[in-house]
């Protein structure tokens, strides 16, 4: 592997301090220095890449990702590939993150239950073009929650695996942790799409969420909660989950316990697929009037309250959207960035930093991803325009002159 000097470059480190020129030098996998511009030293056989001003900084991270959802308009979509064809779709979409800027994908849940497993060992081997992953399971839910489609006259292969108490639950996690997932996914309040256990009511007990982190915890694996109900967030603090999806509803108690837990949790808010439901996803099947029969206003509006106070609380927050659906492709999932603006309160820097340093430090506890100093990870992105003045720019894969990751360029446009 060859050393690479990246030349005056305006370099954007992930910190959330500004921009400065310089040039960054690669050694191996991981950056080796950090210079003004012009001062780096360049020895007999290294690369030079002259960024002519261009825009350095943090390779993304998608903190929701679902790499086996293309297209999803229905959870029929999930059920009916075979898994060979699923593992392809899977393998394609690794590679449209990378080439929208994704250097890694903090997985959520996969469809079937080796899915992110396969394409992340065929990546880490070379075999495939993607971003690094931590692979998603089957997700965990329980009897008439969200992800049982069964019925007593209609059995079926759910997109989940459905346990009842601690000790099935217990064989579950031993099962995915087995196949080789990296994250353990419990489904632990409800969701509008089902319209039995709505949002805001819990369907999984704490005792179950405890029996998951403590297993998953003995295989060095983490846990993921889909907890939308004040009641689900709690039960994922009490027992050390994570990673937190969606978090609508609160209460000054459940803010002050994530306060309390900022610096071991993570959330991702998962706005962008309320925002493409109710104001995008008409020509798919799914008329606004149908999104607000779902309450899907008002959980925008809880959503809104939640974050904004979680901001302003110092929370580590990640962009991921729940891409991956018709009205919100696999591609757009940096539209994030604008939305945790728009909804939160977030400067620009700031919501760069969400898709930037906190997704590094949820995808390794090493604490060496996601921003750019010397002796971490070289995942970067150089970018022909400066998001900090438009970060709709991080939508279009043409402004990303190079993606690199682990030292080596993935993707070139110079």
């Amino acid at each position: 592997m060859s050393n690479t000097v990246i030349q005056n470059a305006l370099i954007w480190d992930g910190t959330g301090a500004d921009p400065v020129m310089g040039d960054l030098r690669i050694g191996g996998q991981r950056i080796a220095s950090i210079s003004p511009a012009g001062t780096a030293p360049v020895a007999e056989g290294d690369v030079v890449i002259d960024a002519a001003g261009r825009f350095l900084m943090p390779g993304l991270t998608e903190g929701h990702a679902h790499l086996s959802f293309d297209a999803v308009t229905t959870t029929e979509d999930l059920i009916r590939p075979p898994p060979e064809e699923h593992t392809l779709l899977t393998a394609r979409v690794a590679k449209t993150l990378l080439e929208h800027g994704f250097t890694s994908a903090y997985g959520a849940s996969a469809a079937k239950l080796r899915l992110d497993v396969a394409v992340r060992n065929e990546i880490n081997a070379g075999r495939l073009l993607g971003p690094r992953i931590r692979a998603g399971s089957l997700e965990i839910t329980v009897t008439g929650a969200l992800g049982d489609e069964s019925r007593l006259h209609n059995p079926r292969n759910p997109p989940a695996m459905v346990v009842d108490g601690p000790e099935e639950m217990r064989k579950a996690v031993r099962l995915c942790c087995r196949e080789g997932c990296d994250n353990i996914k419990l489904d632990i309040s409800g969701d509008p799409f089902y319209p039995d256990t709505p949002a805001d009511c819990t369907t999984m007990s704490f005792e179950e969420v405890q029996m998951a982190v403590q297993t998953a915890r003995q295989f060095g694996k983490k846990v993921n909660g889909h907890a939308r109900s004040i009641e689900s967030i709690q039960h994922c603090v009490r027992a050390g989950v994570d990673m937190i999806y969606h978090a609508e509803f609160s209460d000054e108690q459940t803010l002050d316990m994530l306060e309390q837990a900022k610096d071991r949790v993570f959330v991702a808010p998962t706005i962008s697929l309320f925002h493409t439901m109710l104001h995008e996803a008409g020509d798919y099947g799914l008329p606004r009037e149908v999104a607000e029969a779902m309450g899907i206003p008002a959980l925008i509006e809880e959503s809104v309250k939640t974050h904004t106070a979680l901001r302003k609380r110092g929370i580590r927050h990640l962009i991921g959207g729940d891409y991956g659906f018709a009205w919100s492709m696999q591609g757009t999932n940096a539209r994030d960035i604008r939305f945790f603006m728009d909804y939160y309160g977030y400067s620009a820097s700031e919501a760069l930093v969400c898709a930037t340093r906190n997704g590094g430090l949820a995808m390794r506890s090493e604490g060496d991803l996601g921003t750019l100093e010397p002796g971490m990870l070289a995942d970067m992105l150089l970018v022909n325009s400066n998001p900090l003045d438009n970060v709709d720019v991080m939508t279009d894969k043409a402004q990303f002159a190079l993606v690199i990751k682990d030292g080596e360029i993935c993707c070139s446009q110079l």
